[in-house]
């Protein structure tokens, strides 16, 4: 999307979008209590904003760019990635959640803190703040960045600092509550302009029948073959799971607005909510390039076709609407990111080593600087990242990332469910195992392509496997380490709407994978 296909209108629109955006940041900013938490939002998140807030940190234009391109070469299959997250979810809303409200922590290392002790905490929260910084802000930036500067014609460091100028404003000045509020409206901006692309996509294909006779019958299938390299079933069934656990039920971005909910009812309710939104995933994002691929079947280049579609479909106005979507997707991760960041470094580290006894203004204020400091350290490796030519970084570096989470899991999982689970096996998974996990990831992407590798996510899954039996091993000799209780979860069973709505969501979703297979 370049410079001369933005017009008037669509600059009009585009600053139309900033203005709403930036009035419902100061009105969220005004209803936070004067001196109150900026982390949890006074605990105070009803379920549609948590719902939207958790969506929102999940899509990012790199997602929308990739979903497109994925659809166009091998139809919906992808598609496992988003509809088969509700399970864990499921986990999160059922298992994790009610341990989380139940301890009353601001963080996920201060709930591992709990679990097993404060070296734990300590390792946890280094390592979430650096898998913050590169993988949600970072790289948010070098992605989005990418999209800024085309149209702007503006350097990199300048896009950057553009769009972190903007979601800082939110974090600094109203917390969560400014994030998740603003997500609201963002989130649904982005579901109406990306219906808008599917419907008349499918009008200009000629209707559903046509678009099916127009494409590969195996584009509409979620479980291919074991013996598909790109997405065999067996991989991704045993895989994601590992997957799933880390991003949606141990990743602070993530879990953070569940954690600032008003009741476990309100995040049991909220988290159903992002499942039934995960649905909207296939039809808005992946369809469109299944779309692309019955018109323009001979585009040379798949990551184009989600801007193709904007440029061949759409008239002008709806440029700028579109341009307007891809920077709320942009502002709503880099901004949740941020407040997790903030919280993390301010509660794990700052008040818990160096001042417990802070008052909630001084806490507040280090968590703004803590947040400007970020924003910098974002910058700087984004510039980093777009100086180095002929490799595609971004893509290198959400592979590694996907060695992180085998660690995560494990030590989540058994933390969780094994008592006997022990400070040592846990602080070995997650230093030494991590690092293990990483050498073999750099190997993987990295090394002789004649080595017989399995399929990415089979490999997550061994990693997972070894690091579990080894944290098991551990334990059962670990006579000397530290044991703590696991945190009380909140007593409270779940309501008869919370159980209705999962059991529909659950048959709604058993209904689309035989549907599609």
């Amino acid at each position: 999307m370049s410079t001369h296909y933005m017009q008037s209108l669509d600059w009009l629109i585009l600053a139309l979008y900033f203005a709403i955006l930036l009035a419902i940041g100061i009105w969220a900013s005004t209803r936070r209590k004067k001196d109150s938490s900026l982390f949890l939002a006074e605990r105070s998140l009803r379920w549609h904003h948590i719902g939207f807030s958790m969506w929102g940190t999940n899509v990012g234009p790199s997602m929308l760019i990739a979903s497109a391109s994925a659809g166009f070469t091998t139809g919906i299959v992808s598609g496992n990635y988003a509809w088969y997250a509700f399970v864990f979810i499921a986990l999160l809303a059922f298992v994790f959640a009610p341990r989380y409200l139940g301890a009353g922590i601001h963080t996920l290392p201060e709930f591992m803190g709990l679990r097993f002790g404060q070296s734990t905490r300590n390792i946890l929260a280094w390592y979430t703040i650096a898998t913050i910084i590169i993988s949600w802000l970072a790289l948010t930036l070098f992605a989005g960045g990418i999209l800024i500067r085309q149209v702007f014609d503006i350097p990199m460091w300048l896009s950057a600092l553009i769009l972190l100028l903007i979601s800082s404003f939110f974090t600094m000045m109203g917390g969560l509550k400014a994030v998740a509020y603003t997500n609201v409206y963002q989130m649904i901006l982005l579901i109406v302009v990306s219906a808008a692309l599917t419907i008349v996509g499918l009008s200009r294909v000629g209707g559903v029948a046509a678009l099916v006779a127009k494409v590969p019958s195996d584009y509409w299938v979620l479980f291919k073959p074991n013996s598909d390299e790109a997405f065999p079933w067996l991989p991704i069934v045993l895989g994601y799971p590992v997957m799933g656990v880390w991003f949606w039920c141990t990743d602070q971005s993530m879990v953070q607005p569940v954690l600032a909910a008003r009741s476990l009812e309100e995040g049991q309710r909220g988290t159903n909510f992002t499942g039934w939104l995960k649905i909207l995933d296939v039809p808005l994002y992946i369809l469109p390039g299944v779309i692309c691929f019955a018109l323009f079947p001979t585009l040379s280049n798949p990551d184009e076709a989600y801007l193709t579609m904007v440029e061949n479909l759409f008239p002008v106005g709806m440029v700028g609407l579109v341009f307007a979507v891809l920077t709320a997707c942009l502002v709503s991760t880099i901004g949740s990111a941020l407040n997790a960041l903030s919280t993390v470094f301010t509660m794990d580290i700052y008040v818990k080593r160096f001042h417990p006894d802070a008052s909630q203004r001084h806490i507040n204020h280090v968590g703004r600087i803590v947040t400007l400091a970020g924003a910098a350290i974002a910058i700087l490796l984004t510039v980093a990242i777009d100086s180095i030519k002929g490799l595609n970084l971004f893509n290198v570096f959400q592979s590694v990332l996907g060695f992180i989470a085998p660690p995560m899991a494990a030590v989540f999982v058994l933390g969780i469910f094994w008592r006997r689970t022990s400070t040592l096996a846990a602080n070995l998974a997650l230093t030494a195992g991590t690092a293990f996990s990483l050498i073999v990831g750099i190997l993987y992407l990295w090394g002789p392509e004649s080595w017989p590798w399995p399929h990415f996510m089979m490999l997550s899954f061994w990693l997972f496997v070894i690091l579990v039996v080894m944290m098991v091993l551990v334990s059962l000799f670990d006579k000397r380490s530290e044991r703590h209780d696991i945190p009380a979860p909140v007593s409270i069973k779940p309501s008869a709407l919370v159980i209705t709505l999962w059991v529909t969501l659950a048959a709604v979703m058993t209904g689309l994978y035989i549907w599609f297979n």
